[in-house]
């Protein structure tokens, strides 16, 4: 099983993610990891592991969502995000956005192109829709997975 965690704030980042999603309420994404930390890009940092509460007063809300996967699968997630552990945040992302930039390219990311990268190199997230896209959200990530998740209680 897969565990990812989606979760919003009410800060001025967190509206204009909001805004360019058209009100979709998830503005950040990231794992659980067998260790019980949670691994994703941030702005401030790049891509790390964090401690599971890191950010306990910093959010408004909180989904955590199961993918059914396979234990291969499962490892496979975990090993590309351990090893993406370091990469910058991938702030040219943004205008990436407007100019179809690569969200696949591995020299950095920013919160839902490293999850998204994740499920894509364990065969979770589908390749064939993942080559279409010039920038993938939050909200695109739990569309594209909402076909087989099992909410977290």
């Amino acid at each position: 099983m897969i565990s990812i965690r989606f979760v919003t704030g009410n800060d001025p980042v967190s509206d204009g993610i909001r805004a360019f999603e058209y009100g979709f309420w998830a503005t950040h994404v990231e794992a659980l990891m067998p260790d019980e930390t949670l691994l994703g890009a941030h702005a401030d940092g790049g891509v790390q592991a964090r401690p599971h509460n890191y950010d306990k007063s910093d959010f408004t809300r909180e989904l955590y969502v199961s993918i059914p996967a396979t234990p291969a699968q499962t490892d496979a997630f975990h090993l590309f995000l351990r090893a993406q552990v370091g990469k910058p945040y991938d702030f040219l992302a943004i205008a990436g956005i407007a100019l179809q930039r690569d969200w696949q390219k591995e020299d950095a990311w920013y919160c839902s192109e490293l999850i998204a990268a994740a499920l894509c190199h364990c065969g979770v997230f589908p390749p064939h829709l993942a080559t279409e896209f010039n920038h993938v959200t939050p909200r695109d990530v739990l569309l594209i997975v909402s076909g087989h998740l099992e909410l977290a209680a």
